[in-house]
């Protein structure tokens, strides 16, 4: 063999080694990152449902609203700024929350079912409803139930907004469901569709209201029926206490129906009705 066969040929096998040497790397980086990746998910995997993802889910919350690092240029908060679930009291309870009103002709239903069966909930105003029905808002606190602020505009989309715009409707809805109530406490703070921020969760919890999320959702703005409703809510409490429903935003009556079957089931089941913790 030619020494310029030889020179080739051992060219060829440094080519070889590289294009190898290459093609091991490349793998190993892929192996790496999808081991990264496993890491990743599977500390995810353990959040409850709701605390990851886009969309809301029964727990009601988005992934932006997931830090609790304070923003120094926002006032400090003065009550925790994470999103509640729990229950004040101890033991087997179940937290009734009714978002969109007040309305004239749900709310007092709503209030007449809660009323027959020595329950309480707590009523998620909208700003220009509270302003609207300053009856409905004192008559929901001289019953007994809680207020929480549930914006001015119930946009959804809040959480892709400027901050000045989130300040604005959770302030400006407070100040109308002020108003209207004769300055009674704002307990809660709960954002349209779930949509918290780190920023909308710290202007709450400035102004003393406590970030409130869901672990019981039935849909009933969708109008499923009140077969679905009563079944998904007994279906999901296994999930947590506080279960999501609607006295405004359409015809709730649907709504009224399952309440009423639901009331009982919940005493009769050993449930206390509770609050969500406020502080």
């Amino acid at each position: 063999m030619s020494k310029d066969t030889n020179s080739a040929g051992n060219g060829n096998g440094r080519r070889v080694g590289t294009v190898r040497r290459a093609v091991v790397t490349a793998v190993a980086l892929v192996l790496t990152a999808t081991a990264a990746f496993a890491v990743m998910a599977g500390k995810g995997a353990g959040q409850p449902a709701g605390a990851a993802g886009g969309k809301t889910t029964a727990a009601g919350g988005k992934t932006a609203g997931a830090s609790t690092a304070i923003d120094p240029a926002l006032p400090a908060p003065i009550v925790d700024m994470a999103i509640v679930r729990e229950a004040e009291d101890g033991g087997k309870a179940v937290n009734l929350t009714l978002d969109d009103g007040p309305d004239p002709r749900w709310t007092p239903k709503a209030l007449e079912l809660l009323k027959r069966f020595k329950a309480k909930a707590v009523f998620c105003l909208t700003g220009p409803n509270a302003a609207a029905h300053p009856d409905l808002v004192r008559r929901i606190v001289a019953e007994g139930h809680r207020l929480c602020n549930h914006s001015v505009s119930h946009d959804v989309a809040m959480d892709k907004k400027p901050v000045s715009y989130q300040e604005k409707e959770i302030l400006d809805a407070k100040h109308m469901i002020d108003e209207a109530s004769g300055g009674e406490r704002i307990w809660y703070y709960r954002a349209p569709g779930g949509a918290f921020t780190p920023q909308s969760r710290q202007i709450a919890a400035a102004h003393g209201m406590r970030n409130l999320g869901w672990n019981v959702d039935p849909g009933d703005f969708r109008q499923p029926g009140a077969d679905t409703i009563v079944r998904t809510v007994k279906e999901q409490l296994s999930m947590g206490p506080t279960v999501l429903l609607h006295d405004g935003g359409g015809n709730r009556a649907q709504t009224m129906e399952a309440l009423e079957r639901l009331l009982p089931w919940f005493a009769e089941e050993g449930y206390a009705f509770s609050f969500p913790k406020a502080g």
